[in-house]
C-alpha cells in the first residue's frame, strides 16, 4: 500500500507541497495509530481502517508519476483504497469478518496491481514495486487465511504501510527541488523499507504453512460406514492399535454409535487397551480424558492417546490387572460438533464406549466397571453416573471418581478471564454451547472485535502450535472476549443445566488440588456442598500443593489414593462418606 512505484525524477509537479505535507503527516499519524493503539472495540477499528484506507488514495493522487501508464497504475491504486474505505462504510453491520475480507481483498489487489506495475519501472524504483506489491499481496493472502490473527496484525500492516508512505510524502515536501530530483538515498531506503516488509509477509506465510501441517487430521478409520445402526453403544469398527501401547498390552482403537442427546444418533470414537496376560474376565476402567480441543482433529487417539488427555497411571492401570476403555467424545475424531461441557453427549460417549468394548471378544473385559475422570473428563465422569442408571441400567457401575471436575460451570466461566490463556477454554465452551442451543449466540455474548478470535480457537487442539498464536492474540486485546457478563441469560441458564447435580447411585470420589489455579477449589467446595445438602454421599479429598494437571502426575498423592479406592470398589466394601 502506498509505496507508489517510480522515480523522484520522473514525478509531475503535483500539488502544493504544503498539501503534500499534510497528507504525509496525515498518513504517519493514523499509521501510528492503527499500528501501536490494540483494538478496544469494532467501531475504532472501522473508523482508523477508514482513515487509512482515505489517506492512501489520497497519497496516491498526489504522488502522481509521469508517464500515462503508471498515472493510470497509481490511479487505479488509489480506486481500490477508496473502494476499500467505501465497503467498510457499507459493511459496518456484516462484523469484523467483513472488516477482514475488506482489508485482505485490498491489500491483494493493490499489491497485484503494484507488482504489475514494476514492468514499467526502471532500476531500484522496479525493485521497490515488486517487493512493496508482493508483501501487500502475501499480507493480504494472510488476512483472508487467518482472521483470529488477523483482526490485530492487520491494523499493524496498515498502520506501518502507512507511516512508510507518508515519511516518503513528508520527505519529498520538504527536500529542495533539485535535492529531490537527483537525491541518492530515498529509493534506496524505500527499498530497505519494502526488502524487511517482503521478508516478513515470507517468514509469516512459512510459519503458516507450517503451523497448517502440524495440525492433527482424523484418518479415513474415524469416517461413518455407509450404513450405521440406530442403537447406540453397537461397535461398528475396531482394529489394532500401537502408538504408545507397553509391550505387554494389547489395544484396539474402536467406533461405535452413541447418541448426543436423547433421540439424536452420533457416532464416536476410542481406545481400548487391556494386559496380554489374564485369565478370565477383568474389571473396566472407563477413563473421560481432560481438555483436549474441540475441533475432530483433538482426539487423544489421533493426538496422543495418554498424555493429551492428561491420563499418566496406564502402567498401573495394566499391573493391577485391569482394562482401560477411553472415549474421544463425539465431534472428536468423529463429525462434530463436539459436546464440550454439555453433560448428556459427554456422559452417553462414555457409556456407550463400555458397552462397544465388550463386544471386542479379544479383549477379555468383565462387567465390574469404574469410572475415571479428570477435568472436562471430571465433568464427563459425573454425568456418567448421574446417566447409567436409566441410560445403560445394564452396565455394573461400581464407583465414580472425578480429578478436578469442571462441575461448578458457572463459577468456572466467571474465572475464566483470570487465568492466563483462559480464552482458549472459553472458546471451547461458546462454541460449543452456540452450537449445541438456538438461544445462545456468538453475537449476544461475544464482542464483535473478538469473535474470529473465539471462533478460530475453538478449532484448534489444546496442544496444537497454532493455539499460542491465537492465545497471544487473544492476550494482545484489552478488553475480555465477553460482551458484558457471560453469566446472563440463556447461557446461564444452559450452564446451569449442565451442572451434574442428579442423584449418582455408586460411589462418589471427588479430588480437588487445593491450588488449582483453572478449577479453583472454592468453586468445587461449593458443587460438593451442594451435592451433600441434597443427599448424595461423596467422598471429597483436597491434596495440597497440586494444581490441575500437578494432581494427576504420577507423583501426585491423589494417585495411589485413586488405585487403592478403586480396589476397594471392586472388591465390594463399603465406601466413605465425608459429607458428615
Amino acid at each position: 500500500m502506498g509505496d507508489a512505484p517510480a522515480s523522484s525524477a520522473s514525478r509531475t509537479s503535483g500539488p502544493p507541497r504544503a498539501v503534500v505535507a499534510v497528507v504525509g503527516v496525515l498518513a504517519v499519524l493514523v499509521g501510528g495509530w492503527l499500528a501501536t493503539r490494540p483494538f478496544t472495540s469494532l467501531a475504532l477499528l472501522l473508523l482508523l481502517l477508514l482513515a487509512g484506507f482515505v489517506v492512501a488514495a489520497v497519497s496516491e493522487l498526489v504522488d502522481l508519476p509521469e508517464g500515462p501508464t503508471l498515472r493510470r497504475f497509481a490511479v487505479a491504486r488509489a480506486g481500490v483504497y477508496a473502494l476499500g474505505a467505501l465497503a467498510l462504510v457499507l459493511w459496518t453491520g456484516a462484523g469484523v469478518r467483513a472488516v477482514i475480507v475488506v482489508v485482505g481483498l485490498t491489500l491483494l489487489i493493490g499489491g497485484v496491481l503494484e507488482v504489475w506495475g514494476a514492468r514499467r519501472e526502471r532500476g531500484v524504483e522496479r525493485w521497490n514495486a515488486l517487493l512493496g506489491g508482493a508483501s501487500s499481496t502475501l499480507f493480504g493472502l494472510l488476512a483472508l487465511a487467518w482472521p483470529d490473527v488477523s483482526v490485530v496484525v492487520i491494523g499493524v500492516l496498515v498502520g506501518v504501510r502507512l507511516v512508510l508512505l507518508g515519511a516518503r510524502l513528508v520527505w519529498r515536501a520538504v527536500r529542495p527541488v533539485r535535492a529531490t530530483t537527483t537525491g541518492r538515498w530515498g529509493p534506496w531506503v524505500r527499498l530497505l523499507g519494502n526488502a524487511i516488509a517482503a521478508v516478513v509477509a515470507v517468514l509469516l506465510v512459512l510459519v503458516s504453512l507450517s503451523l497448517n501441517r502440524a495440525a492433527p487430521t482424523p484418518d479415513a478409520f474415524y469416517t461413518a460406514p455407509s450404513s450405521v445402526p440406530s442403537e447406540p453403544g453397537r461397535l461398528l469398527r475396531s482394529e489394532p492399535y500401537t502408538t504408545k501401547i507397553p509391550d505387554d498390552a494389547q489395544a484396539w482403537r474402536i467406533l461405535y454409535t452413541t447418541t448426543r442427546d436423547e433421540g439424536v444418533p452420533a457416532l464416536a470414537s476410542g481406545l481400548v487397551v487391556v494386559p496380554r496376560q489374564r485369565s478370565g474376565p477383568i474389571p473396566v476402567i472407563a477413563w473421560a480424558h481432560g481438555t483436549t480441543g474441540a475441533a475432530p482433529g483433538c482426539a487423544p487417539t489421533v493426538i496422543d492417546p495418554f498424555e493429551a488427555g492428561a491420563f499418566f497411571t496406564l502402567d498401573k492401570v495394566l499391573a493391577n490387572g485391569w482394562g482401560f476403555v477411553g472415549t474421544d467424545y463425539v465431534g472428536l475424531g468423529t463429525t462434530g460438533p463436539h459436546p464440550y461441557l454439555i453433560g448428556q453427549g459427554e456422559g452417553r460417549s462414555v457409556l456407550d464406549a463400555i458397552r462397544a468394548a465388550h463386544q471386542l471378544t479379544d479383549a477379555g473385559l468383565g462387567e465390574q466397571t469404574v469410572v475415571w475422570g479428570h477435568s472436562q473428563g471430571g465433568h464427563a465422569a459425573l454425568w456418567t453416573g448421574v446417566l447409567a442408571p436409566t441410560y445403560a441400567p445394564e452396565l455394573d457401575i461400581e464407583g465414580v471418581a472425578a480429578l478436578a471436575p469442571a462441575s461448578n460451570l458457572p463459577a468456572l466461566v466467571d474465572h475464566l478471564p483470570d487465568v492466563t490463556g483462559g480464552e482458549l477454554f472459553a472458546s471451547y465452551v461458546v462454541d460449543a454451547y452456540t452450537r449445541r442451543y438456538d438461544d445462545v449466540t456468538y453475537r449476544e455474548y461475544v464482542r464483535p472485535g473478538a469473535q474470529p478470535i473465539v471462533r478460530e480457537m475453538a478449532q484448534r487442539c489444546l496442544a496444537e502450535p497454532s493455539t499460542l498464536v491465537s492465545v497471544a492474540t487473544a492476550l494482545s486485546l484489552d478488553k475480555p472476549i465477553w460482551a458484558g457478563d457471560p453469566n446472563r441469560g440463556a447461557f446461564a441458564t444452559r450452564l446451569r443445566e449442565n451442572i451434574p447435580t442428579g442423584r449418582i447411585e455408586a460411589p462418589l470420589l471427588i479430588g480437588q488440588g487445593a491450588d488449582d489455579s483453572l478449577v479453583v477449589r472454592s468453586a468445587q467446595d461449593a458443587y460438593v456442598e451442594g451435592r451433600c445438602a441434597a443427599g448424595q454421599q461423596v467422598d471429597y479429598r483436597v491434596y495440597g500443593g497440586r494444581d490441575h494437571v500437578p494432581l494427576v502426575e504420577p507423583d501426585s498423592p491423589a494417585i495411589p489414593e485413586l488405585l487403592e479406592w478403586t480396589t476397594q470398589r471392586l472388591a465390594g466394601e463399603a465406601p466413605t462418606d465425608t459429607c458428615g
